[in-house]
């Protein structure tokens, strides 16, 4: 047998994270103060295969934050973060005799300078869709208004990803034989394209395949970095040039996910075989790799907007919790499901919560009498150990009392 050592994780500060999955589901995890180690505090949905979350876009505002989702049937959900409520559900269904399936959605953004509810929906055939929603106390009074913007951002190849900039002007789309390339917003046209690398010393022709990209600074639309099949993370500077500025590889399986730092030049990226590592994209060089190794793909990163942290999802149904200074592993939570999409919920305060650090409220399913009940439960079975290891002492003192009289009948037989 090979050796192995258990890592002992530290244990996060206080947050709150949203997963998403294949099945449809919503997972509310929470870390307190008092019990560090994140929990499952509240589930949201059915699980249903054809209901399973491909995009997902949130809007953390302090007052009526809102949650968009994207589901495999075609339905856009706008939820509320803090209950789970389904605030409007609308069908994104552009032609009618296309089945949902074939051109399944690959990004949605949840506008947040718009006082309305606007939405950017992509699909793997490269139909975009502008469109806001009214949000009603009902959610089957919801409906679209004003008529919705469709154009398409790809003559062939499919889309992959999109992602919407800071200053939520700009877009940027990419995928399987489809270049980079930034869209204006306001005016619905195209304004940068990617070019191709040239070919190596060999003579080959890497393929296009790009499988994530973000924008480096949320202030700044002009520098952009993209993850490969091909393992590459590439440097985009649409000011400079068409061809990346920088462009490294990364182990041998491709890039899934990127996202960007606060600093506004580093990035965290992951790949497909559960490598999740940081790098300084101005110079190209690798800060390091995150302690810890993950077992499937990742699909997601997301960076907390206040403290040094970052989480990452994937196939492994693991959601993890990583510092961003030491990259250490500080805790893990299994949700038993193929994992999507991560969001943090920055306005999540631990303050008057008291007694475990859990709120009894948020346990799904169960009232505060069954929480008690339980604990009880733990108390008897307690005293049902205690009783029984007081009952082997018992047993063995006997034994050895007995054990004693043999020998000295044994003694006085011989003499």
């Amino acid at each position: 047998m090979p050796r192995t050592s258990a890592v002992e994780c530290p244990g996060c500060p206080p947050v709150r994270a949203l997963t998403f999955d294949v099945l449809g589901l919503v997972k509310v995890i929470e870390a307190r103060e008092k019990q560090r180690t994140p929990r499952v505090v509240e589930k949201w949905g059915e699980p249903d295969s054809s209901r399973c979350v491909l995009a997902a876009s949130i809007n953390d505002r302090k007052s009526d934050p809102l949650v968009a989702v994207a589901r495999k049937n075609g339905l856009i959900e706008v939820l509320s973060p803090v209950n789970g409520d389904v605030r409007a559900s609308i069908s994104n269904v552009i032609d009618a005799g296309i089945r949902c399936e074939d051109d399944a959605f690959v990004g949605l953004h949840l506008f947040k300078k718009q006082r309305s509810c606007t939405l950017l929906t992509c699909t793997t055939k490269g139909n975009a869709r502008l469109q806001s929603i009214e949000v009603p106390d009902s959610p089957l009074d919801s409906q679209s208004s004003g008529s919705p913007i469709n154009w398409n951002v790809c003559a062939s190849g499919s889309i992959l990803f999109s992602k919407v900039g800071g200053n939520e002007k700009y877009a940027l789309f990419g995928g399987k034989n489809v270049e980079v390339n930034v869209w204006d917003l306001d005016k619905c046209t195209k304004t940068w394209t990617a070019k191709s690398p040239p070919k190596n010393s060999l003579g080959i022709f890497t393929p296009t395949w790009f499988t994530s990209a973000t924008f480096l600074s949320k202030d700044d639309h002009r520098k952009i970095v993209a993850g490969t099949n091909s393992h590459q993370v590439r440097l985009y500077d649409i000011s400079a040039q068409r061809r990346p500025v920088i462009s490294f590889d990364f182990r041998e399986t491709p890039i899934k996910a990127v996202t960007e730092d606060l600093d506004g030049y580093t990035i965290h990226f992951g790949n497909g075989s559960g490598d999740l590592a940081s790098v300084d994209i101005r110079t190209g060089k690798l800060l390091g790799s995150f302690i810890g190794k993950c077992s499937g793909c990742i699909k997601s990163i997301a960076r907390h907007p206040e403290l040094p942290l970052i989480a990452s999802c994937g196939l492994d149904c693991y959601l993890r919790f990583w510092d961003i200074k030491t990259r250490q592993l500080l805790s893990a939570v299994f949700l038993k499901q193929h994992l999507t999409n991560v969001f943090f919920d920055s306005n999540f305060s631990d303050e008057g919560v008291a007694g475990s650090g859990v709120d009894p409220s948020r346990i799904e399913g169960q009232d505060v009498s069954e929480v008690l009940d339980g604990n009880e439960e733990e108390t008897v079975l307690l005293k049902r150990k205690k009783s029984s290891k007081g009952k082997d002492e018992s047993e063995k003192l006997k034994v050895k009392k007995r054990s004693k009289k043999v020998k000295g009948e044994r003694l006085d037989e011989i003499f």
